[in-house]
């Protein structure tokens, strides 16, 4: 193999390095979809909150004595 060759594959193995790295960064970072609530979910979260203030609420226990 000749000079030219073995500095272009370190260079490429180089290269590779640091997007490798970059790509850990990203990953760290990015924000899993699966946690983002939608309108629709926003509002039964707060009607939730607000039923459990009000008492409104049923245990799991009471639900199934009922069934």
């Amino acid at each position: 193999m000749i000079m030219t060759e073995i500095a272009f594959e370190r260079r490429i193995f180089h290269e590779l390095e640091i997007i490798k790295n970059e790509l850990k960064d990203i990953k760290k970072h990015m924000v899993d979809v699966d946690i983002i609530l939608n309108e629709k979910e926003k509002m039964q979260i707060e009607e939730s909150f607000r039923h459990e203030k009000e008492g409104k609420l049923v245990s799991l226990s009471e639900f199934k004595k009922k069934l």
